[in-house]
């Protein structure tokens, strides 16, 4: 099986204005002082929004035959009942209004569409992931090809779907 992988990493765009905002409060912080201290002052801002846009967008979403990973947190795909790429809309009122504050969410600003992962037994720990992604349908599509792998996997340990003595001729 393919399996699917990819990491939420902040867009440019978001680098540019974060860079803008360094200027503008380095430029601030710096009135009065000697170069010396505005070299300082605008580098230490650059690392520290560095660091925070690459730490934040560092989270990986995998989904192999056996397990599907977002983030840090890692779900086996017998675990999982559904999954369904959500438009905008739907996105947006799962991540506010009707959101379950117990939900497992991975979402980010800069991604408005995100996948639905029901689980199985609809667990009071954690009912449901939503996970933000820039590919919805094809993540959506990769673990139903996992879990319905796994699933017809463990029909035939089972011996369903798999032929009888009687029907072996």
């Amino acid at each position: 099986m393919r399996g699917y992988s990819e990491r939420l990493g902040v867009p440019v765009s978001w680098w540019l204005v974060v860079t803008a905002c360094v200027v503008l409060l380095g430029t601030m912080l710096w009135a009065g002082l000697t170069v010396t201290w505005a070299i300082i002052i605008y580098v230490g801002l650059e690392a520290i929004s560095a660091a925070v846009l690459i730490t934040w967008g560092a989270a990986r979403i995998t989904v192999t035959e056996r397990e599907f990973q977002a983030g840090s947190q890692r779900l086996p795909v017998t675990s999982i009942a559904s999954a369904t790429a959500l438009d905008r809309a739907q996105t947006s009122a799962l991540r506010g209004p009707r959101a379950d504050p117990a939900a497992f969410l991975l979402v980010r600003p800069y991604l408005p569409r995100a996948v639905y992962v029901a689980l199985e037994g609809r667990p009071a720990e954690r009912p449901y992931w939503l996970i933000g992604t820039r590919r919805p349908d094809e993540l959506a599509a990769s673990i139903e090809r996992a879990a319905g792998a796994v699933r017809d996997g463990l029909a035939d340990q089972d011996g369903v779907g798999q032929a009888g003595p009687a029907a072996v001729g």
